[in-house]
């Protein structure tokens, strides 16, 4: 297992435009700016040599100009916030679970996938699984990553209450704090309609993929919660597409993922005052080992690539991608977002549609 360093982060160019200000003259000892040189959303700060002002265009464009500090005193300032660092895509110094982290032989699904690129991005992760060899694949891979993170394996059944509490504290053990939690364990479950469902499998399937998240969060917030500073942790529950529409032939799968949409948003609301984050990311029709493991035809993989806008396939990389986006600082302002991850299959309507049809034909 390896622990090293992570690139630096990146840093964007800021431009000051020092045309974008005029004066126009004086009144009571207050610089007047004209509004078209103001933008709708500019904080900017003017002198001349009576005094100083503040620049704040409003919704119809007329500028109004805040006075303050003068050489003769009088007027305080307003507070002006200074330019922060850029966010940093460095997850070094974080700790992460992420459930379902398995995934048979060489294959690459949504949870190794997402151990690995969180690794790479420096961050300590215990990886989670029901059949511990995979989870162990899943932890060297991530540990090999060139100055990455720490990876270990657990065995975790995450129905079990006692398993989540106990891999919480094998992660607060081994690396001293848990800062992202990944709820990715999830199964395609019972099958049928309404009319035909066994309702004990029933029961069984809404316990692995909804019930294993509020038990892994209910350990997890409070480790969360301990951390300093104003952001303290992110959660991010895997959806599914199935769960924002219907249309698909079994009743278990949608109904529990459009569970795990409602509940991210719950769950958001109720632990922003901890400074805990909480999004979903819904994949669209991934070709990961848990879709082809018994086997897909040729005319059934063209057949889901053609109900996405892109026409094209995605796998455990593209949903890893968004998860380790929604995880990190550089979405420290969102939460409760539900993210689709699916080239477009969910933006609109007409999917599959003869090229001829398109506003690009």
């Amino acid at each position: 297992m390896i622990l090293g360093s992570v690139k630096g982060p990146h840093i964007s160019s800021a431009r000051t435009d020092n045309n974008a200000a005029r004066s126009f003259g004086n009144t009571n000892h207050v610089t007047q700016v004209a509004a078209a040189d103001v933008s709708m959303a500019s904080h900017m700060r003017f002198k001349d040599h009576q005094g100083i002002g503040v620049g704040m265009s409003d919704r119809g464009g007329q500028t109004r100009i805040i006075p303050v500090a003068t050489s003769g005193g009088g007027t305080s300032a307003p507070a002006i916030q200074k330019r922060s660092t850029p966010p940093s895509r460095s997850l070094k110094g974080k700790v992460a679970i992420v459930t379902g982290a398995g995934c048979a032989g060489e294959g690459i699904g949504n949870g190794r996938a997402i151990s690995i690129l969180l690794a790479s991005d420096g961050c300590d992760v215990l990886c989670l699984d029901l059949n511990l060899d995979w989870a162990t694949k899943t932890a060297e891979l991530a540990s090999s990553q060139p100055g990455g993170g720490r990876a270990i394996a657990a065995k975790a059944d995450v129905t079990s209450a006692p398993a989540c509490e106990e891999a919480v504290a094998l992660a607060l053990r081994e690396f001293g704090r848990l800062d992202i939690l990944v709820n990715n364990v999830g199964v395609g479950g019972a099958p049928g309609t309404a009319v035909h469902v066994d309702m004990v499998e029933w029961a069984r399937g809404l316990e692995i993929n909804v019930s294993s998240m509020v038990q892994m969060s209910k350990y997890a917030v409070p480790a969360m919660a301990k951390n300093e500073g104003e952001l303290r942790g992110s959660i991010v529950n895997m959806g599914s597409v199935a769960g924002l529409k219907g249309g698909t032939p079994h009743l278990l799968y949608p109904t529990s993922k459009g569970a795990i949409v409602n509940m991210t948003r719950a769950m958001a609301a109720h632990h922003a005052a901890d400074g805990i984050r909480v999004n979903c990311v819904c994949p669209g029709m991934l070709y990961t080992p848990m879709m082809y493991a018994n086997g897909m035809s040729e005319e059934a993989r063209a057949a889901r690539k053609a109900r996405s806008l892109l026409g094209t396939e995605g796998t455990g990389w593209d949903c890893a991608c968004a998860v380790v986006f929604l995880a990190s600082d550089h979405a420290r302002w969102m939460t409760g977002v539900i993210l689709p991850v699916d080239a477009g299959t969910t933006a609109a309507v007409g999917i599959g549609m003869h090229k001829s049809a398109s506003v690009n034909a």
